[in-house]
């Protein structure tokens, strides 16, 4: 078993399950690129600002890669990544004809969500994935 988490990445966090946690992550990674893509007409109208859908989708995202990754450079990286990704996909909408257009305020609510769901690593909830894992 020991050789199988090398085998993941030296990364990751000890997990007892690290595919499945990881693997999760990315599916959720896929989610917010997914939506972000779709015609607008395609999403549902959750009655709140999509700013605020900016926000909570990149702070999840944030907050699940310090859930993953034991390393601080890990959590910059990805978070760095993540920030790129929202502007990437702000780009994305508005060269694709899917009647959404390029915004800067999602791509900054993207960004304030990476940053607010990096500081949970400053929390005692940073383990709380790790602490699930074991206890299952």
């Amino acid at each position: 078993m020991n050789a199988a988490r090398r085998r993941v990445g030296r990364s990751l966090k000890p997990f007892r399950r690290p595919l499945l946690w990881s693997g999760l992550w990315m599916l959720a990674v896929a989610v917010v690129v997914v939506a972000s893509l779709v015609p607008a007409s395609g999403l549902p109208d959750l009655k709140v600002s999509d700013k605020f859908e900016h926000f909570i989708a990149y702070a999840a995202l944030s907050a699940g890669a310090v859930q993953l990754f034991a390393r601080r450079l890990s959590w910059g990286f990805v978070c760095v990544l993540l920030v790129l990704m929202g502007i990437g996909l702000e780009v994305l909408q508005a060269q694709m004809a899917l009647g959404r257009m390029l915004d800067r305020n999602d791509a900054l609510a993207n960004a304030i969500g990476v940053l607010i769901g990096l500081a949970t690593a400053f929390t005692p909830w940073r383990d709380a994935l790790l602490r699930f894992d074991r206890r299952f």
